[in-house]
């Protein structure tokens, strides 16, 4: 998630100060993506530097107001109007785990994947409990905060599914497919290509 373009379009409705900008971004995010003060600071002074802000006006009360400059405004609808690309590398922590289980011996991979289903469960259930418990089904802000859920619930049963299909693969899997022994061969530098240990 891009938070210096989500920043930008917030101060694209007006001029905001540092925590103001905080509490815009939770209110209409759900509070889903926690973002501290010193994050926010940092960000402001980049975007300054590429002049997509400036700094405005200061309160009563010393706090530094930001607005947005119209080179600040063409790149919020420049990130609005294109589509966000997914990469194709893989960074996440469980298919990584589940990746490197599959190839250590003696690990019980089946267990791995049955707690880590209950552990998915658990959480497919309080999404979908947050999602029901808004109050005002027609607000701007619960709208804002069921986009946000209701993406969290899709990944979430994708997971199970995904869990469901590696589960499934492990039973048909033959038994010395489960484990490699560590390659003696000296390490090359570099990123090996593709299939190179099975050359």
């Amino acid at each position: 998630m891009s938070v210096k373009q989500s920043l930008l379009a917030i101060l694209d409705q007006g001029a905001c100060y540092g925590y103001q900008l905080r509490a815009e971004f939770d209110r209409r995010t759900g509070g889903t993506w926690p973002l501290n003060v010193g994050q926010i600071s940092t960000t402001l002074e980049r975007l300054e530097r590429d002049g997509l802000v400036t700094r405005a006006d200061i309160d009563g009360d010393g706090r530094v107001f930001w607005s947005i400059t119209d080179e600040g405004r063409h790149a919020t609808r420049t990130w609005l109007g294109t589509p966000v690309e997914r990469s194709s590398a893989t960074r996440d922590e469980l298919a990584i785990k589940l990746a490197l289980a599959a190839t250590l011996p003696g690990v019980d991979l089946t267990s791995i994947v049955h707690a880590q289903r209950t552990a998915t469960l658990k959480h497919l259930q309080s999404l979908t409990r947050a999602k029901y418990a808004g109050s005002d089904p027609e607000g701007a802000e619960e709208l804002a905060w069921s986009l946000v859920v209701d993406s969290m619930i899709f990944q979430t049963e994708a997971e199970i599914r995904w869990l469901d299909h590696t589960e499934q693969r492990l039973r048909a899997a033959p038994p010395q497919a489960l484990a490699l022994e560590l390659d003696t061969e000296p390490a090359r530098r570099g990123r090996p290509a593709r299939g190179a240990a099975t050359a």
